[in-house]
């Protein structure tokens, strides 16, 4: 069912709350308000704009900071007086430098250490990223981003042996699965990919 900007239903001061989730693996980023002015520019532009109730100003995500949000879809809830931007993130959503505003727990009963796995990989590429721009002679995965690409297609090649003869041996597998995942996730950056994709595939695929 498609709505027009123009059956949104404004609260009195003109604004809506509008929550950002990222398309690759769902995840809730931050929530922000927005009146009608940024609801059409970010339909207009593609990017997320929003309202400062603080400052009284329109601004654009990653204006200032370079972390835009590059927005493919605009929804509303049943009752339209709530939007939800669904994103492709180009850097942490949280002024914090996380990548998610929602890092507290007030309280939980989900699996901690499956939450934190989760977490890990998105850390993990967060920290690839960060190499990017490095002294290569200083850090090997700067080496790599920066290097010829097929030096880490090479590598790769080479972690994937490693596991398939791990493979007779238990106690080096998880190692070398290891191994092969992280030089994976920085092939992924290096194409500028997300892992979160790989984790919407993997989810795609289990349905």
């Amino acid at each position: 069912m498609t709505l027009a900007i123009d059956d949104v239903r404004f609260d009195g001061d003109g604004l809506v709350p509008v929550v950002m989730q990222r398309v690759a693996d769902g995840r809730v980023l931050t929530l922000a308000y927005a009146n009608e002015q940024a609801v059409r520019l970010t339909v207009e532009t593609g990017l997320a704009h929003f309202f400062s109730r603080s400052r009284g100003e329109l601004w654009e995500k990653g204006a200032t900071s370079g972390n835009w949000q590059k927005v493919v879809e605009v929804r509303t809830d049943c009752d339209a007086d709530a939007i939800l931007y669904m994103v492709e993130a180009g850097g942490p959503a949280c002024h914090t430098g996380s990548d998610s505003c929602f890092f507290y727990t007030l309280w939980s009963q989900c699996d901690d250490k499956a939450r934190w796995d989760l977490e890990i990989v998105t850390e993990l590429h967060q920290v690839i990223g960060s190499r990017r721009d490095a002294d290569a002679g200083e850090s090997y995965v700067a080496s790599l981003l920066q290097g010829e690409r097929e030096q880490l297609l090479r590598k790769i090649g080479e972690e994937a042996i490693e596991v398939i003869l791990a493979a007779g041996h238990g106690d080096r597998l998880v190692e070398e699965t290891a191994d092969l995942f992280f030089h994976a996730f920085v092939l992924l950056a290096r194409q500028g990919r997300d892992p979160g994709e790989v984790l919407a595939a993997l989810r795609r695929r289990r349905s």
